[in-house]
């Protein structure tokens, strides 16, 4: 990796850091604090109060240095502009999603439609941005190394993308550190393949995202004295998803994320079988690493194992490079 990088992301933690110091307190003193589901598990009720919102530590650390950075490097703008569109965008939609509940105190948020509806302008935005800068349709089948061209249907599987990764990845923020070390993980990985594929330009974000992340953990691993919120949940699923499209490794995001996809089939999963059996469940709560926790896991050994796979999945799909020309 270019030592440029690696200054980037040294700055990133250290921006992480000082930002979160500030705006701790900011948040205490605003009674920002997280509003708890009753039905969720009894250990959370404790962490009633605690601040939230705290996504724009890592979005405030890692957007500017993108832009910073990226510009001084003569990267390309179209490309800086769609991870913005889909990181910053996504944010804003979570941020607005999060000021309903905490100081409007509307219980659901934004409307599912409402957000999605949102989501799906965002990602079309930023698909016009691609799309008049020339980017391809065509994606590669990781490990068959097959080549797929999609045509009009790439528009479909971006849109897909955009705001099922977004959802999946704020179903995975559940237990103090499991999105932010996962995506840490994750967007780890993205910064190895943007240099295997020479996207300096998912390189930059991906380290910029890794080390703000990780800055943004010293306050949110357990027990968290700050959460993510929404708008934290929301801009990393459409980081991710930037990553892999700038890359041209669309289909291998379900490899290297597949805890965000593992989280949403859980839901569905549960969804399905409590119609199909006319009231039974699955697990005995979703997401799935809540099952966990009233199976008797703590928090912290849910997250170790998380991290463990996050790890192998993004190993494999580093190996899945091979197979796409990488």
């Amino acid at each position: 990796m270019q030592i440029e990088f690696w200054y980037v992301g040294i700055a990133a933690i250290a921006v992480s850091l000082i930002l979160g110091t500030l705006v701790l307190p900011l948040l205490t003193r605003l009674r920002l604090g997280q509003i708890i589901r009753a039905d969720g598990p009894q250990s959370h009720l404790s962490k009633k109060g605690t601040p939230t919102m705290g996504g724009i530590i890592f979005l405030t650390s890692t957007l500017p240095l993108l832009w910073l950075f990226g510009l001084q490097m003569s990267l390309d703008p179209a490309r800086l502009m769609v991870i913005s569109v889909l990181t910053l965008g996504f944010g804003v939609v979570g941020l607005i999603d999060d000021a309903l509940k905490v100081v409007f105190r509307r219980p659901l948020g934004l409307l599912a439609r409402e957000k999605l509806g949102w989501q799906a302008l965002l990602t079309m935005s930023a698909a016009l941005i691609l799309y008049f800068a020339g980017h391809s349709t065509h994606v590669v089948v990781p490990v068959l190394g097959l080549g797929l061209e999609l045509g009009p249907f790439y528009w479909a599987l971006l849109l897909l993308w955009g705001m099922g990764f977004s959802n999946a990845v704020n179903l995975t923020d559940g237990v103090d550190g499991l999105a932010a070390g996962t995506v840490a993980i994750s967007s780890l990985a993205y910064a190895v393949v943007g240099l295997v594929v020479d996207v300096p330009e998912a390189v930059l974000f991906a380290v910029a995202l890794t080390g703000s992340l990780l800055g943004f953990l010293y306050f949110n691993t357990h027990p968290a004295r700050i959460f993510m919120g929404d708008v934290g949940s929301l801009a990393l699923g459409g980081g991710l998803v930037a990553m892999s499209v700038l890359t041209k490794t669309e289909l291998l995001l379900p490899v290297i994320g597949f805890i965000y996809v593992w989280s949403t089939l859980s839901v569905m999963l549960q969804v399905a079988f409590f119609r199909l059996s006319h009231g039974r469940r699955l697990f005995r709560m979703a997401p799935c690493h809540h099952a966990l926790e009233l199976r008797g896991w703590s928090e912290t050994k849910i997250v170790m194992t998380y991290y463990f796979v996050g790890l192998l999945c993004a190993a494999l799909g580093l190996l899945g490079l091979r197979g796409m020309g990488g």
